[in-house]
């Protein structure tokens, strides 16, 4: 594809997300999205099926940003700087689609049988994604025993609710910094041990909330 179609594309993405959080997903038509991104309505179609195609694409975008950001906790080296790391990412992509997530967690669901297929294929994705992290961390000694689902439904919840807060323009003044420390301080208190039994297996565990086995980078060599 080249560089214009794509620029063209994702001009189209951007400009329905700022049409679906404006209007609500279910209230916004093809018509709009075209007005807004000054092109005929004809020309949307040569990128998209639909609007429930444009939606797709930006979770499918979300979710792979979303992965992208999480790195490895080793539990060799400092557990705590990269847990911190972690919520600090989680939190930063999704302050930085504002629209996309405002989408996700602060629109309802029951209107349109597609949107809350996909957006409950996100949240699935997320929380299995996470409880496998938990899992594997309670291997490793630096998750509490308990039912790791529950755990990531709960750390899921959590997570939603601050970033619902966060986006209101008139909610809070909390700094994003002030936002992870303390969300680590709850998860601190919760499901984490921050000193994982060093005679257990030494291998590297998504903590908090993880990326899948096939992302996983090389932790940083410094403190965050």
């Amino acid at each position: 594809m080249s560089t214009k179609k794509q620029d063209r594309r994702e001009q189209i993405l951007r400009v329905a997300s700022e049409v679906f959080a404006t209007k609500g997903y279910h209230e916004a038509k093809m018509d709009d999205i075209a007005a807004a991104a000054d092109v005929a309505k004809g020309t949307i179609y040569l990128y998209f099926q639909d609007k429930r195609a444009i939606f797709t694409e930006l979770i499918d975008a979300l979710s792979a940003q979303l992965s992208a950001a999480i790195i490895p906790v080793d539990t060799e080296a400092d557990v705590v700087a990269q847990v911190k790391h972690n919520i600090r990412a989680v939190i930063g992509v999704l302050a930085q689609q504002p629209r996309v997530t405002s989408l996700l967690f602060d629109q309802a669901s029951g209107v349109d049988e597609s949107f809350r297929l996909k957006t409950d294929s996100f949240y699935r994705a997320l929380k299995d994604l996470l409880a496998s992290s938990l899992q594997e961390g309670q291997r490793l000694g630096i998750v509490r025993e308990g039912d790791p689902k529950l755990y990531a439904s709960m750390t899921i919840g959590a997570l939603r609710e601050v970033l619902v807060e966060t986006g209101q323009k008139s909610g809070s003044k909390r700094t994003r910094e002030q936002v992870v420390e303390a969300f680590f301080q709850v998860l601190q208190g919760g499901y984490l041990r921050l000193h994982p039994d060093r005679k257990g297996p030494k291998r590297r565990v998504y903590a908090t909330i993880g990326a899948p086995p096939g992302k996983r980078r090389k932790a940083p060599d410094t403190k965050a």
